[in-house]
């Protein structure tokens, strides 16, 4: 069965055929745009795995086709080169577990409960992100494409950095301290050496984080 907008009624296809020529032609288009949107999604999601897996630089079209299972000309007929389709990848794959937003935890009065709640959701989120993240860091001088897709990554952790700073007193070097430690505990290098290095654990790493953050605001030590 399939759905008609006209008349809001469910009739077969072969009704719709040989009653309107119109509805016909209209049913063909939609179905094929439902087809090319399945289709570039499979490359999507086969280019989104082949990146977590074995990095955006060893990623082919002739890989991508073969784990969608299409022809390598379909893949070209949906994103002409590859630096399209990780533009593709990254928004779907950023789509599928989103980043913290940054507007959430305005709503949180306390610097410090704001800061350990982000924190603990970031590095929650590390964890799912980073088989990807490894790789395309590594990757990056290699994918000319990932300079767009790193740009958009630190514009939403400046916004992050920018709400965590919201209600701190500190002032002059303190306040410059504070600001370096917070975007050091937020940079994904110093949650992978805090728990897969040293071996603490996501708790461990974010109250260590925020002792450092709170050491940052007093005077520093002779």
């Amino acid at each position: 069965m399939y759905y008609v907008e006209s008349g809001c009624q469910d009739i077969h296809q072969t009704d719709m055929s040989s009653e309107n020529p119109r509805a016909r032609r209209v049913y063909r288009k939609r179905r094929r745009a439902q087809q090319e949107a399945e289709t570039r999604l499979a490359i999507t999601e086969a280019a989104v795995k082949l990146h977590g897996t074995v990095g955006p630089a060893r990623t082919t079209i002739t890989s991508i086709a073969a784990e969608a299972g299409i022809q390598r000309a379909t893949v070209y007929r949906h994103f002409p080169d590859l630096d399209s389709l990780f533009m593709s990848c990254s928004a779907h794959w950023a789509s599928l577990n989103p980043l913290p937003a940054p507007a959430e935890y305005n709503r949180i009065p306390d610097p410090e409960t704001r800061l350990r709640q982000a924190l603990t959701e970031l590095y929650t989120w590390y964890v799912w992100a980073e088989p990807m993240l490894t790789n395309v860091l590594r990757d990056a001088p290699l994918v000319p494409a990932s300079g767009r897709a790193g740009e958009n990554f630190q514009r939403h952790f400046q916004a992050l950095h920018t709400v965590l700073m919201r209600g701190r007193r500190s002032r002059g070097r303190a306040r410059v301290r504070t600001a370096a430690a917070i975007r050091h505990a937020l940079d994904f290098a110093t949650w992978r050496s805090l728990t897969r290095q040293q071996g603490l654990d996501p708790d461990e790493a974010v109250e260590l984080m925020i002792a450092l953050v709170a050491a940052a605001a007093g005077r520093p030590r002779p």
